[in-house]
């Protein structure tokens, strides 16, 4: 079971970010000719930065054991995917034990990715038809 937390109304109220995000098929345009693929895990990410203390109280949310607030980013902000690209272009910390380097295809946002193009991972397909 995952904790999740709506964010919809603290996000209405959040400045956003004033450039955009890649759009996914951009970054399929980007592997376009790629024969050789890596994956890197980066130790910075969700649930590992800190949070501003004026912001703290902003994260709040209540269960039946007790009032709770983040100090840490949690999934679902709505600038939290560029904070994380901010810290891609900056500083990359990898946990090399999670590494994969050298592959011929590869998992990708929900794709496959290989030589040949990308196309649905089918565990997703079989996550939906099941």
């Amino acid at each position: 079971m995952r904790l999740c937390i709506d964010y919809r109304e603290l996000n209405k109220v959040t400045v956003n970010n004033c450039y955009p995000l890649p759009r996914i098929d951009d970054l399929f345009d980007q592997l376009q000719g790629a024969t050789v693929f890596s994956k890197i895990d980066l130790r910075s990410g969700y649930h590992q930065l800190r949070i501003r203390d004026s912001d703290i109280p902003k994260t709040a949310f209540r269960s039946r054991y007790g009032h709770y607030e983040f100090i840490v980013m949690s999934f679902g902000l709505t600038n939290a995917p560029a904070v994380l690209e901010t810290l891609r272009a900056n500083k990359l910390y990898a946990k090399f034990s999670k590494c994969e380097f050298w592959l011929k295809k590869m998992t990708f946002l929900g794709h496959v990715v290989s030589s040949e193009g990308a196309s649905v991972d089918p565990a997703k397909i079989e996550a939906v038809t099941s």
